[in-house]
């Protein structure tokens, strides 16, 4: 990569990246949250593998995908491309030395596959995906035969949609409670997706109904101070979600661009889809 400044579509995408970071900054500021407390995760569906360098490069380090083989094969890449990040900024020192300590952090945030949960476990710092306790279950044998806590959050049917992943609303406080007696999960906080909709504000009523449900289950009393994450929010609607209360958003189209029409749709509909070349469930 030329030293002397950025190609047209390294700009580009530099430039998009900026623009969602000051569009959460302006509604944390409406919402009265402080920016640094918002998590951006950049969803990497349609993103070349010299775009996620490009955005390790400028800093980022949080990054989600919903297919698990693709997510093994570019948190492979990173990996290299951040041990060599680290051998130069030994030599180089500075910067260059402190940015190539930070770690890269995956999230899951599609559909988990039984044959897959060991993997997705090693590779991630967090699964947004549990949304039933036979999954939590299979999290937990996990936990318990490597010794360390699977962290994941619970995935909550706050729209009410037929056929729509997610733990339903009345049954979040019973699930909870059962996963709080797993101890070999850890259980950080909750994840919600709006239905289809064209306007963003077509979303606030589900995320404010999410962004509830997680304060009730905070005042039961019946988790840790470490469920302290909600993650609600992706292209098209972030900015809804962050008002409403979301400290962690997905966002992948307005980054890195669309390989369809419809962005949010799009991602929406991939976040919930199982990917058939990973094999049978």
């Amino acid at each position: 990569m030329a030293s002397a400044g950025h190609t047209a579509s390294e700009g580009d995408l530099l430039h998009r990246y900026a623009s969602v970071r000051e569009r959460i900054e302006q509604a944390a500021a409406r919402a009265g949250t402080p920016t640094e407390q918002i998590l951006l995760v950049a969803v990497t569906k349609y993103a070349e593998p010299e775009q996620i360098l490009q955005l390790v490069q400028a800093g980022h380090r949080d990054f989600g995908e919903n297919r698990v083989q693709q997510l093994l094969q570019r948190a492979t890449m990173l990996d290299e491309h951040v041990s060599r990040m680290r051998a130069m900024g030994a030599v180089l020192g500075g910067e260059s030395a402190a940015r190539s300590k930070e770690p890269i952090r995956w999230h899951m945030i599609g559909r988990l596959q039984r044959n897959k949960t060991r993997q997705v476990a090693d590779a991630c710092r967090l699964i947004h995906s549990v949304d039933s306790l036979r999954v939590a279950e299979e999290l937990q044998e996990i936990g318990l035969k490597r010794d360390k806590p699977v962290e994941i959050l619970l995935q909550v049917n706050c729209s009410g949609e037929a056929g729509k992943a997610g733990c339903p609303s009345p049954a979040v406080l019973h699930v909870v409670e059962q996963i709080h007696s797993m101890i070999h999960l850890k259980l950080r906080g909750m994840m919600t997706m709006a239905p289809d909709g064209e306007h963003a504000e077509d979303s606030r009523l589900v995320f404010r109904r999410c962004r509830e449900l997680f304060e009730e289950v905070q005042t039961e009393g019946m988790v840790d101070p470490s469920f302290n994450i909600l993650s609600m929010g992706m292209s098209g609607d972030y900015e809804v979600a962050i008002e409403e209360g979301a400290n962690l958003v997905r966002v992948g189209s307005s980054i890195f661009g669309s390989a369809t029409p419809g962005d949010s749709a799009s991602e929406q509909t991939d976040e919930q889809t199982d990917d058939q070349a990973d094999g049978p469930a």
